[in-house]
């Protein structure tokens, strides 16, 4: 067998700081070529977990900057969930949170209360958006009604394209997003389902889901 080689520690820490050095370089300069800042339409989708997660902390971070910031949430209302309870309870002068759903769609089961609800959401939203005061709004599991109908994907799309203050950013979350939404959407990540603990009998857990 072959002994191992012996290397010289010095060099090693050489190589690596030019190794990087060369990548900051790099790094440096594509970044010399972003100057502009705009409002982004921002869509998280697909079958993985994080998408209500990845918008709420986006919020949270307008919060830490003092940035005035929404959330309409079209599906999770009749949930009590950590973060409504974070934000209402010491958030709320920074962000207006509204509950507007009543469950999915297969607890209501009332077609006509769940468009119901998924219109006085988008409303809401609506107003909420044209409010250049508001630096983000979160559209919490949208996807969902525009899925089953329950909203006009081009009413949405229109909306975003037409009357969306140029440095507000829109989070729509939810599975199954429209292909019109994720065409004029600005930041699209779908989530991948891997595993899932509710597969191996678990149940949502506090912290973990809501």
């Amino acid at each position: 067998m072959t002994a191992p080689k012996a290397t010289d520690p010095a060099a090693d820490a050489a190589r690596h700081a030019n190794k990087m050095a060369k990548k900051k370089a790099a790094r440096d300069k594509i970044m010399a070529t972003k100057e502009g800042e705009k409002g982004l339409i921002i869509v998280h989708t697909g079958a993985g977990k994080g998408k209500s997660s990845s918008g709420f902390g986006m919020i949270l971070r307008c919060i830490a900057h003092e940035m005035p910031s929404a959330v309409v949430q079209f599906i999770k209302g009749a949930w009590s969930t950590g973060e409504r309870t974070l934000i209402e309870a010491n958030f709320s002068h920074l962000c207006q949170f509204y509950a507007m759903g009543e469950g999915f769609t297969w607890e209501t089961q009332d077609k006509t209360r769940d468009i119901a609800a998924a219109q006085k959401g988008w409303e809401k939203a609506k107003d909420l958006i044209r409010d250049e005061r508001n630096k983000m709004v979160l559209l919490d599991e949208i996807n969902i009604a525009l899925r089953y109908d329950y909203l006009d994907i081009g009413e949405v799309v229109t909306f975003l394209k037409t009357e969306k203050p140029a440095m507000t950013h829109v989070v729509l979350t939810g599975r199954n997003a429209k292909e019109e939404l994720i065409e004029i959407a600005d930041l699209v990540t779908e989530m991948t389902l891997i595993k899932h603990p509710f597969r191996s009998g678990i149940k949502g857990q506090k912290g973990v889901e809501f």
